[in-house]
C-alpha cells in the first residue's frame, strides 16, 4: 500500500529548479502538507501504482472485507488528490512570488538605465564644454604669440636704428661743430629710443608672465580634461558592468519564465491527471455500489440456498453427482499411474543411453589426447622437414624482381631489355638482359616478373618467417640501384593493404602463428630494434632523445654505436633501443616511427631516395609449458640503399658524401662476397659497417635471402647487369649449415616465465 509506514520506503516529493537549487513542493509557504496530509508524499511510481492497483480477497463472497478495502483504496485516493491539491497551490504561490521578483527586477533595471542615461547626457556636457574652453584658450595663446613676435620684429628694429645711430655719430664726431644742432637732436632721439627699448622689454617681461600664465591655465584645463575622460572611463566600466548585470538578470529572468513554464505544463499535467483520477474515482464509486446491490443479491440468495438445504432430495441428487464424480477420479488415477510406469520406462533407457554417451565421451576424449599428441609430434616433424627443405635450397638464396616500367622512366630508342624464359627448365626462375644486342642469362632460386603483387613474393618467403619462429637467425635483405623499388618490396605503401611490403607481413604472419601455437603450449616474448647506417655512422632510429645536438657524422653526442658478436654468433649493437612488443599493431607504430627518421634525399634518379642502410631486427623467444622447451630466434629485415652513378645521379654537397658512403659500403660488401665465394681464409667483413653488422647472416649459421631489384628502364641496363652479376655470385656462395637455437627449459627459466 501507497503512503504508509508499512511500506518501508522514503518517498521524495516533486521538486523544481530555480537557479539552480532544488525546492521540495511539501515544504514550500502556504502549503500545510504536513497538516492535513499527515506528511505522506507521492510520486509518479507511486500514483501509478495505486491506479494499477487490484484488489486481493481471501475470500470473493465476504462482502465486508470487500468493503473495508474498497473504503481504505477510496481513503488512500483522498489523500492523493488533496496532496495534488496542496501541489497545485504551492505551484501557484511559487509562480507568483518568481512572477513580484521579475516585476521588481524589471523596474530597478528601468530605474537604472533612466539614470545611467542621465549621468551619460551630463557628462557629454560637461565633456563639450572642456573642449569649448580649451579651443579659446588656444585661439587666445596663438594671438598672444603672435602678438609677442611683432613686438620682438620692432625692437629689433630699434636696435638696428640705434646701430645706425651710433655709428653716424661716430662718423660725424669730426664734425662736431657743424653738426652740433644735429647731435643734440640725434642724442634727444637716442633718448626716446632708450626710453621706447625700456618700454618694450617691460612689455615683453609681461607678455612672459601672461604667457606662463595662459599656459598655466592650459595644464589646469588639460588636467580637468583628463580627470573628466578618467570619469567619464569609470563611469562607462561602471555602465557595462551593469549592463553585464542587467544581461544576468535578463538571463536569469529567462530562465525563471522557461521554470515558470515548465511548472505550468506540469501543473496541467496534474489537472488532468486529478481529473483522470476523478473520473476513476467516480467509476470505482459506481464499482462499489454495483457490488454492494450484488452483495444484496447474494445475501438473498444465500437465504434462499439455506432454505432449498432442508430438501432431501436435492442432497440425494448431489451425493449421486459427488459419487459419479468421484469414479471419474479414480478412473483418471488408473491412467495416470499407467503413464507413470510408461515414463520410468522411458527414465531407464534414458538413462541406459546417457550411460552410452559418457562413455562414447570418454572415448572421445582419449582420441584428442591422442591427437593432441601426434599434432604436436607433426609439428616437430615440419618443422624438421620445412628447415631441411630450406637447407636443401641453399642457406642464402636468391630472389630477383622487375619492377614496372614508371610513367617517368626514359623512352629510349633501345626499347625492351630485359626477358623472361618460358622453356620449363627456367620458367619462373630465368631472367635474360639485352646490353648492346647481347644477351646475358641468369637463373635464380626464383624471379618475379613485372605483375607480380606483394601477395605473390611474400608466399614465397612466408616459410623462412616461419623459421624465425623455430629458432633460427633469419636474414632477408634488397639490393639494387636507386629507383628499383627496393623500399617498396621491403616496406610497401602506407594506407594501402594490398600493397603492404615484406615487413609488415611478416609482422603478421609472427603474431598469427603466435596465437595459433598457444593450443599447443607455447608463449612467445618478441622485443624489436631499428637502425640505420649513414655515412659509415650508426644512428638509432627509435631513440626518443633524437633532438639533441649532434656531431659532425650524424650521431648524437655522447654515445658511440658499437658492434659485437658473442660466440653464439648473436649480434648486438651497444645502447641501442630495444623495445618489448606484443601485437603488430604496436611495430607498425615503431616502424612509422622509424620511416620519419629515416634518411632520405631527392637525386636525378629518385625523388624519395633512401640515403641510408636500414636494419630492422625481432628478437623471438619462445618457451612451450608441456615439452619445457625453448627456442631463440632472430628475423633481420634489411632495405640497403641503391647503388648508383654520379653521372646518372647528378649529386653534389652532401648527396655527394652519401653516394660516396653508399657506393663503399656496397663494394665492401662485394669485396666479402667475393671472398665467400672464393672460400678464402680471410673474408674482409670490417671494411664497412654494414658488412661487420651482417657477418653472422653471410658467414654464419643463419638463413639468409637476398632480394634482387631491377628496373625495366633501358637508361639502365648497365646498372642491372651489375646487379644481376653480384646477384649470381651471392647465389653461388656457400656458408655454414643454419643451427637452430633451442634448449630445454631449466628451473631458473620456468620461474622467469611463470
Amino acid at each position: 500500500m501507497v503512503g504508509t509506514d508499512t511500506n518501508g520506503k522514503v518517498r521524495q516529493a516533486f521538486s523544481i529548479v530555480n537557479g539552480g537549487q532544488d525546492l521540495a513542493l511539501n515544504s514550500a509557504p502556504g502549503s500545510n502538507t504536513g497538516s492535513e496530509c499527515g506528511g505522506i508524499e507521492f510520486t509518479r511510481e507511486d500514483v501509478d501504482t495505486l491506479l494499477n492497483e487490484k484488489m486481493k480477497y481471501k475470500n470473493k463472497y465476504n462482502y465486508k472485507e470487500r468493503c473495508e478495502n474498497m473504503m481504505d483504496y477510496i481513503k488512500r485516493l483522498r489523500l492523493c488528490i488533496k496532496w495534488f491539491q496542496e501541489l497545485e497551490g504551492a505551484y501557484a504561490f511559487e509562480h507568483e512570488k518568481l512572477q513580484n521578483a521579475l516585476e521588481l527586477i524589471e523596474q530597478k533595471c528601468a530605474e537604472m538605465e533612466v539614470l545611467f542615461k542621465n549621468k551619460e547626457e551630463e557628462l557629454n556636457l560637461i565633456i563639450v564644454e572642456l573642449r569649448k574652453s580649451i579651443d579659446s584658450l588656444q585661439e587666445k595663446l596663438t594671438r598672444e604669440e603672435s602678438e609677442k613676435l611683432a613686438a620682438m620684429d620692432s625692437l629689433a628694429k630699434e636696435k638696428e636704428g640705434r646701430l645706425n645711430a651710433e655709428c653716424s655719430q661716430a662718423s660725424l664726431s669730426e664734425e662736431l661743430e657743424k653738426t652740433q644742432a644735429e647731435l643734440q637732436s640725434s642724442n634727444q632721439r637716442i633718448t626716446s629710443i632708450n626710453d621706447m627699448y625700456k618700454l618694450l622689454q617691460e612689455y615683453n617681461s609681461s607678455l612672459q608672465l601672461y604667457n606662463s600664465k595662459l599656459q598655466a591655465d592650459v595644464d589646469t584645463a588639460r588636467v580637468t580634461i583628463k580627470r573628466g575622460e578618467k570619469e567619464k572611463a569609470a563611469i562607462v566600466e561602471n555602465l557595462s558592468n551593469l549592463r553585464g548585470l542587467y544581461k544576468s538578470l535578463q538571463d536569469q529572468l529567462n530562465y525563471y519564465r522557461g521554470s515558470q513554464d515548465e511548472a505550468i505544463k506540469q501543473k496541467d499535467a496534474l489537472i488532468n491527471e486529478v481529473a483522470s483520477l476523478r473520473v476513476e474515482l467516480q467509476q470505482v464509486g459506481d464499482d462499489r455500489d454495483c457490488q454492494l446491490s450484488k452483495g444484496q443479491a447474494l445475501t438473498a440468495e444465500v437465504i434462499k440456498y439455506k432454505e432449498l438445504a432442508t430438501d432431501s432430495e436435492e442432497l440425494e441428487t448431489r451425493c449421486l453427482s459427488q459419487s459419479k464424480h468421484i469414479k471419474t477420479l479414480q478412473d483418471q488415477l488408473a491412467a495416470a499411474e499407467k503413464k507413470l510406469q510408461v515414463s520410468d520406462l522411458s527414465a531407464l533407457e534414458t538413462r541406459t543411453e546417457f550411460e552410452e554417451q559418457k562413455k562414447l565421451i570418454r572415448e572421445l576424449q582419449d582420441r584428442l589426447e591422442d591427437s593432441e599428441y601426434k599434432l604436436i609430434e607433426g609439428e616437430k616433424l615440419r618443422k624438421k622437414l620445412h628447415n631441411t627443405i630450406l637447407e636443401l635450397k641453399g642457406n642464402i638464396r636468391v630472389f630477383c624482381r622487375v619492377r614496372p616500367l614508371l610513367p617517368d622512366d626514359s623512352s629510349g630508342t633501345e626499347g625492351k631489355v630485359i626477358y623472361f624464359p618460358t622453356s620449363m627448365e627456367t620458367l619462373g626462375r630465368g631472367i635474360d638482359l639485352m646490353q648492346s644486342g647481347q644477351k646475358h642469362c641468369f637463373t635464380f632460386d626464383r624471379v618475379f616478373m613485372t605483375d607480380a603483387s606483394q601477395e605473390d613474393v611474400f608466399v614465397e618467403i612466408s616459410q623462412l618467417v616461419q623459421s624465425a619462429l623455430d629458432g633460427y637467425k633469419v636474414c632477408i635483405f634488397a639490393y639494387g640501384q636507386t629507383g628499383s623499388g627496393k623500399t617498396y618490396t621491403m616496406m610497401g605503401r602506407p594506407g594501402l593493404p594490398d600493397q603492404k611490403g615484406l615487413i609488415p607481413r611478416s609482422l603478421e604472419q609472427v603474431f598469427q602463428t603466435k596465437q595459433s601455437l598457444q593450443a599447443q603450449g607455447w608463449k612467445y616474448e618478441m622485443q624489436v630494434s631499428m637502425l640505420e647506417i649513414y655515412n659509415e655512422t650508426i644512428r638509432d632510429l627509435l631513440s626518443t632523445n633524437r633532438d639533441p645536438s649532434r656531431t659532425e657524422n650524424g650521431s648524437i653526442a655522447g654515445k658511440q654505436y658499437g658492434i659485437k658478436h658473442d660466440v653464439n654468433g648473436n649480434t648486438h649493437v651497444s645502447d641501442l633501443t630495444v623495445v618489448d612488443v606484443c601485437s603488430a599493431r604496436e611495430v607498425s607504430y615503431l616502424l612509422d616511427q622509424a620511416a620519419h627518421c629515416r634518411s632520405v634525399g631527392k637525386t636525378q634518379m629518385n625523388e624519395q631516395s633512401s640515403r641510408s642502410h636500414f636494419v630492422f631486427t625481432m628478437r623471438i623467444s619462445g618457451v612451450n609449458e608441456s615439452t619445457e622447451q625453448q627456442v631463440q630466434g632472430v628475423l633481420n629485415l634489411i632495405d640497403l640503399a641503391g647503388s648508383e652513378r654520379l653521372s646518372k645521379s647528378g649529386s653534389t654537397g652532401d648527396r655527394l658524401k652519401e653516394t660516396q658512403a653508399i657506393n663503399k659500403s656496397l663494394s665492401s660488401l662485394s669485396d666479402v662476397i667475393f671472398a665467400l665465394a672464393k672460400k678464402d681464409d680471410y673474408v674482409p667483413f670490417r671494411n664497412s659497417k654494414l658488412t661487420y653488422l651482417l657477418q653472422p647472416c653471410l658467414g654464419g649459421d643463419s638463413k639468409t635471402l637476398m632480394f634482387v631489384n631491377l628496373s625495366p628502364d633501358p637508361s639502365s641496363v648497365g646498372e642491372s647487369l651489375c646487379s644481376l652479376r653480384f646477384a649470381a655470385r651471392v647465389n653461388a656462395c656457400e656458408i655454414g649449415i643454419p643451427r637452430r637455437q633451442t634448449n630445454m627449459r631449466s628451473a631458473e627459466s620456468r620461474l622467469s616465465y611463470g
